[in-house]
């Protein structure tokens, strides 16, 4: 079979300009970017106001071994389904961070014949919104640090402020760092340190936003640390904010693309989903509702991440219901969840991984049936879309199948779109319209009243199957300082592996018997969600001992070479 590169580059591409006027979008809305890219204005969201939504459908997945389950592909594959099947299909995905492209994942544009294309553009700078959100974090960094310098008029606390730089870059090396050394006129000496550029607060709000001066009134209330007195310092103290949102302007507009059958697709925003959101934006989303007759999205990892904050965060602020979900499951996940196998990004499978095995595929069916029922524990019906691999046999797929029915999916269907694009796709689309016309009984997981306590320990009950949670004396006082200040109101966006149920990567299957150690509650004022940090999650990644950058280059034709 072709590479995903040679795959991309053999497919027809329409101008951006086709795509967007199949759609209705007219011209004075496109801000064009090259010939197959160009960023959507707000204003269509006025003109089409009056027109009803589109269906509405999340793709999550149950828990995914390090390579990932195709869960993009899926999304893609939905999209190009739809459309065979004579549906007016858009899908929504995140913009990828450059970190995992250079590092061990590679891109993230779905692959085989499901993809987003050109996929070079796609999986490097796109139109520039990972940059601007960069330097619009880096630029109130820069005024903290000013601040100080020249007197800090705020009293901040140096010891707490909580607003570290950014890069897009997986960086080991800059996790913690001194900033302000050699002398006086270099600022005032004190730890700091850089997270990805992706874990940026403004990388959610932008995600989160309804609109420009929504925005802008977002930024304002980013927390960026306490006064020596304890208040709260905000980047409107700061009177950074204004300037923050100016290099926003453009990036606030989604990015319209295709795919490898010229299925419009939307890219915004790329918050990550094991730290923050994990969510393309909603307005996003809200354009191709009013554009299209099924708007396929997706959140990050499992359903008790992704699927979860796409619940109580998302369509919360973004005033948004599903009318389905599809929940992505693959043989290889499955056995890896029966604790027979370990699969660890950048070696080779297990041999034994693509032999059949139904026993495996039984005991780790465990995990799908709790990612099933986390979806509908929210009201809202699930399709398992079983993703066919080259190894998996008949057998083993229709196993698969047979759990998730009995586990309450509504439907289980293999999925083969990598291989054979919107025609492997159109029976899972089939699926997906008939549970998305019965609608849903939506609900959130909790009311913003209740406790930060009680909200953290009702995610961790019911999405986690924990016993309960624990806090580390920072936690307890974080909360406490948190409540007195009127910030408990918020959603949770819990922190912690995607690679398990629980708080321990290791723990695979459904794990019982844990409870979940918070160490530490971030506050995310702008963004409007409080991040309990569970475990030894880290907010920059590091490069393997053989980067994908590696094997990226330029070859004699100035063609790119090595990307995936």
């Amino acid at each position: 079979m072709l590479t995903d590169l040679e795959i991309a580059r053999k497919a027809a591409l329409q101008p951006v300009q086709e795509i967007a006027a199949g759609l209705g979008l007219t011209e004075d809305e496109l801000h064009l970017y090259g010939k197959y890219r160009a960023k959507v204005s707000l204003d269509v969201l006025e003109r089409l106001k009056d027109r009803p939504n589109g269906k509405y459908i999340d793709v999550t997945a149950l828990t995914p071994t390090p390579l990932g389950e195709g869960k993009t592909v899926t999304t893609v594959g939905l999209g190009l389904g739809l459309n065979r099947i004579g549906k007016k299909g858009i899908v929504c995905l995140r913009q990828p961070s450059m970190g995992p492209t250079f590092g061990i994942k590679g891109g993230a544009a779905g692959g085989g014949y499901a993809q987003v294309v050109p996929m070079e553009e796609f999986n490097l700078h796109l139109t520039g919104d990972i940059h601007a959100v960069e330097i619009a974090h880096n630029l109130l960094a820069a005024m903290i640090d000013n601040h100080i310098h020249h007197g800090n008029a705020l009293d901040l606390d140096p010891h707490q402020i909580a607003w570290r730089r950014v890069v897009d870059v997986s960086d080991r090396a800059l996790r913690n760092i001194v900033l302000g050394l050699g002398g006086s006129a270099h600022g005032v000496p004190r730890e700091g340190g850089f997270d990805i550029t992706v874990a940026s607060e403004l990388m959610a709000i932008l995600a989160l936003a309804d609109g420009l001066q929504d925005l802008r009134q977002m930024m304002g209330r980013i927390v960026v640390g306490r006064s020596r007195g304890k208040a709260p310092v905000t980047a409107e103290d700061l009177k950074a904010a204004g300037a923050m949102t100016v290099l926003l302007k453009e990036a606030i507009m989604p990015t319209l693309m295709q795919t490898t059958e010229n299925t419009p697709v939307f890219v915004h925003t790329g918050p990550f989903a094991n730290i923050a959101h994990g969510n393309s934006s909603v307005l996003a989303d809200k354009i191709a509702l009013k554009l299209g007759d099924y708007v396929v999205t997706e959140s990050g990892f499992g359903a008790d991440m992704g699927w979860e904050k796409f619940a109580n965060i998302k369509c919360r602020y973004g005033r948004l219901k599903p009318d389905a979900a599809v929940l992505v499951a693959t043989v290889r996940a499955l056995k890896m969840h029966s604790g027979e196998f370990t699969v660890k990004a950048g070696k080779p499978l297990d041999d034994a991984l693509t032999q059949e095995n139904l026993e495996a595929i039984r005991r780790g069916a465990r995990n799908l049936t709790k990612q099933i029922e986390n979806v509908l524990a929210l009201g809202t019906e699930v399709v398992v879309a079983v993703n066919r691999f080259p190894t998996d046999t008949e057998r083993e797929l229709a196993l698969v199948q047979e759990l998730a029915l009995e586990a309450n999916a509504a439907a289980a269907v293999v999925s083969d779109v990598h291989a054979r694009g919107g025609e492997g796709g159109a029976a899972l689309a089939e699926k997906v319209v008939e549970v998305a016309e019965r609608g849903s009984r939506f609900r959130f997981l909790y009311p913003l009243e209740a406790p930060i306590k009680e909200k953290i320990h009702t995610i961790a009950t019911a999405m986690y199957g924990a016993d309960g949670v624990t806090y580390e004396r920072d936690a307890q006082q974080q909360i406490e300082w948190l409540t007195e200040h009127g910030f408990d109101h918020l959603p949770i966006c819990m922190a912690k592996t995607q690679l398990s149920l629980s708080h321990d990567a290791s723990l695979k299957g459904r794990p019982a018997g844990f409870k979940i150690p918070v160490r530490e509650v971030r506050a995310s004022i702008g963004a409007g969600f409080l991040i309990p940090v569970c475990g030894n999650i880290m907010l920059m990644p590091g490069l393997p001992s053989v980067p994908g950058a590696t094997r990226i280059d330029i070859d004699k034709d100035g063609e790119i070479v090595g990307l995936f």
